[in-house]
């Protein structure tokens, strides 16, 4: 992904191309058991030709899950039978998936998809990630409407650090960069959106200390121990709004844009779908997504249905 792939659970993974290949062997029908698409709902897919039925997968991670729960019910709700089949995998699985019609359609990430299909990309706006996908997508697959929401990479402090350098973007943090302390998963140390990017767009150097869980509770108690000044947490993390960090605005895009949008196979979505889809994403921001990941993640431990189903009822989608 522009910004890391991942591989703890709950975040978005993507898995080594021998995995990936290995899951995908499966996934076609060179295994049994273990293919995470059901026959039966593989059976769903294909009836979905003749009946305007379509199957929602979804990677396997919650947010991913929970996306998936609100396009399907968002497509129910305009008369689209749309069933879910969640956690299916990372994006080497998913593509394959949509490609081969096991499923129909999956949320995914602007940039990160964008990076996955163009290894080379250095497109990062939002706008330029959106024009540039279409001509990348295999033949047959396409993307709809991208949605505010957005779920990448940031550059988080604590209030006081913020008070005390006078910071609000990564080119204020460029100025007391070598003061600071990074906290970061080891691979910050070689991506080229980690230390070398903030080289090379801000000339920030920081000294850096390796967490090992994405941005998860270790990295947040260094860094409001202040045993790391600076932390890489992904924005749609709830712990970023309940412990009132402050996000440092990448004013030169060393992460490219990562907004929801939906990754369909074309011939498979009607008018209508697309119709009910793109009224999600008009509706769908990152703060939604800090939210249901709140509900689902958190202490209430939602099912990413149950959550799905609130925030459609909230946005008048359903009744």
């Amino acid at each position: 992904m522009t910004h890391f792939m991942r591989t703890t659970p709950g975040r978005r993974a993507v898995l080594g191309l021998a995995a990936g290949f290995a899951a995908v062997a499966a996934l076609t029908g060179c295994g049994g058991g273990g293919n995470p698409l059901s026959s039966e709902t593989t059976a769903a897919a294909a009836s979905g030709s003749a009946g305007g039925s379509v199957v929602v997968g979804s990677a396997d991670f919650p947010e991913s899950a929970t996306v998936a729960e609100i396009y399907a019910g968002a497509l129910n709700a305009a008369g689209v039978t749309a069933t879910t089949k969640l956690n299916i995998g990372a994006r080497e699985i998913y593509v394959k998936a949509v490609q081969d019609g096991s499923i129909d359609l999956v949320p995914d990430y602007s940039g990160n998809l964008l990076g996955y299909l163009d290894p080379a990309n250095t497109v990062s706006d939002a706008a330029g990630v959106m024009k540039a996908l279409p001509a990348k997508l295999p033949s047959g697959l396409s993307v709809l409407e991208a949605a505010p929401a957005e779920d990448k990479d940031a550059m988080v402090v604590t209030k006081a650090t913020a008070e005390k350098y006078s910071l609000k973007t990564i080119e204020d943090l460029a100025k007391v960069c070598d003061q600071l302390t990074l906290g970061a998963p080891p691979e910050f140390q070689e991506r080229p959106y980690g230390l070398p990017g903030l080289k090379a767009k801000y000339n920030c150097v920081p000294k850096f200390t390796p967490i090992g869980d994405s941005g998860g509770p270790l990295t947040l108690k260094a860094l409001l121990n202040d045993e790391v000044q600076v932390a890489d947490i992904y924005t749609t993390t709830p712990s970023i709004e309940d412990n009132d960090l402050v996000v440092l605005n990448d004013t030169k895009n060393n992460w490219a844009a990562q907004q929801v949008v939906p990754l369909v196979k074309t011939d498979k979505v009607s008018d209508a779908a697309k119709t009910a889809l793109n009224n999600v994403s008009k509706q769908l921001t990152t703060e939604d997504l800090i939210n249901l990941n709140r509900m689902v993640s958190g202490n209430q431990k939602m099912n990413p249905s149950d959550a799905a189903a609130q925030w459609l009822k909230d946005k008048g989608i359903t009744k």
